[in-house]
């Protein structure tokens, strides 16, 4: 029964880290929507390298899941 506290709790752990990250990344989303309309694609870049920054650790952090 012990474990599958302890299996929760983990699962748990990881998902509240995917909702950190993801808040994180919609911010990062709305900061490249505002620049499009700018038309500064030198930032835009930038921007856009940070979302798939933020977006691997959530793709590593769901692989962890289904082991």
């Amino acid at each position: 029964m012990k474990k599958k506290i302890k299996d929760t709790k983990y699962y748990n752990s990881i998902i509240d880290k995917i909702e950190k990250i993801r808040s994180k990344n919609n911010t990062n989303w709305m900061d490249l929507v505002r620049l499009s309309f700018s038309l500064d694609p030198d930032n835009a870049s930038k921007i856009l390298s940070k979302i798939y920054q933020e977006d691997k650790k959530i793709s590593d952090l769901a692989k962890k899941l289904r082991k």
